[in-house]
């Protein structure tokens, strides 16, 4: 039996990754501009003491801040991560895999908006961060990848592959395949 999802499998799949993607970014998108008018040029608002809450923070680089000069290469990162997405996108059989893909998905594509259109520039705009959490100041996006780098880290450590197929399906079919070249 073939563990190959079917077309429509795959189609409802896709759907999932592409609404959890536009769901992902229309909600990131969307707080960082209630953080704009609530939160720039304000003190920060403590919500949990000093463990959490919000600040305001234009983020020209990287997490943590890292590599500020080199905006326009986390760009273009970003834009090749979404091409291998859409790529692989053709292989999901696995609902795992289409969460996973479908949120870093939705949170590069949050982040790369703010790259291109917000200041100062294409390319170079500052990421728009936000949410306090003591330690780093990070956005919806942020966790979206966060939460996608999880889900990613659970499909493989149960052996799912993004084809739905489990580790012990391919070692079968591999087995299967030498034997009859034998």
């Amino acid at each position: 039996m073939s563990s190959a999802p079917t077309t429509r499998r795959r189609s409802v799949l896709i759907g999932v990754l592409f609404a959890i993607a536009v769901v992902v970014v229309v909600i990131d998108q969307a707080t960082k501009q209630i953080a704009i008018v609530l939160l720039e040029g304000r003190p920060a608002i403590p919500v949990l003491g000093e463990l959490a809450g919000f600040t305001f923070y234009r983020n020209p680089g990287a997490a943590f801040g890292m590599g500020e000069n080199a905006t326009w290469l986390f760009a273009v990162i970003a834009v090749a991560v979404f091409v291998g997405i859409l790529i692989a996108m053709r292989r999901l059989g696995s609902r795992i895999w289409a969460w996973g893909l479908g949120l870093l998905l939705g949170g590069l594509t949050g982040n790369l908006i703010d790259r291109l259109f917000r200041p100062p520039g294409f390319m170079h705009g500052a990421v728009v961060d936000f949410i306090d959490l003591n330690f780093f100041i990070c956005n919806v996006a942020d966790i979206a990848i966060s939460a996608a780098a999880v889900l990613i880290v659970l499909a493989t450590l149960r052996g799912i592959g993004l084809d739905g197929s489990r580790d012990g399906d391919r070692r079968e079919s591999n087995d299967l395949d030498a034997k009859e070249q034998v």
